[in-house]
């Protein structure tokens, strides 16, 4: 079915437990959002720069660190604005360009080690509920609610790679 075909999300039977979980991940959303707010005051920085040293810090932590290319797309920026974004990053002192790949144009960006620690100081305060959380709950759940995540996490971006196709085509 084309995606123009497909019945209307909002307008589909749905079960109180899918209503309740799509609503949970809405707040969570937001409560997340929150979060970052108060990670930019921690750093100094406008929400922008930080939600892209977040971007920064966590893969590099996952050992896949991003290009510019890349954080651009996840942040729905285009090239030169992320280009001045990474510039600002890198004169302050949070972020360093590196040409790791055999293609030597194909530029990774790293946390430095005082990003790093500023984002540990920062979960050591505001990570603790999340930390509790994680330890309490069986981890045969954790890897359900992961694959979930994840599966949503396609969805979203396929979601938002039709709706910029049909936005494009205006």
């Amino acid at each position: 079915m084309a995606p123009q075909d497909a019945p209307n999300p909002l307008t589909r039977s749905w079960q109180p437990w899918q209503i309740e979980v799509v609503r949970g991940l809405h707040q969570w959303s937001i409560s997340s959002h929150g979060v970052n707010q108060q990670l930019a005051r921690w750093l100094g920085l406008p929400s922008s720069d930080a939600t892209a040293l977040s971007h920064v810090v966590w893969d590099a932590e996952a050992g896949t660190p991003i290009s510019p290319v890349a954080l651009s797309r996840r942040m729905g920026m285009t090239s030169g604005a992320t280009t001045l974004l990474v510039d600002r990053l890198e004169a302050a002192g949070h972020v360093t360009r590196s040409r790791e790949s055999t293609d030597r144009r194909r530029v990774t960006l790293r946390p430095t080690d005082r990003a790093r620690r500023q984002f540990e100081d920062f979960l050591e305060v505001a990570g603790a509920e999340v930390a509790d959380v994680l330890e309490q709950t069986d981890p045969d759940e954790l890897v359900v609610v992961a694959r979930f995540l994840d599966a949503m996490d396609r969805a979203n971006r396929a979601s938002a790679t039709h709706v910029a196709a049909l936005l494009d085509a205006r």
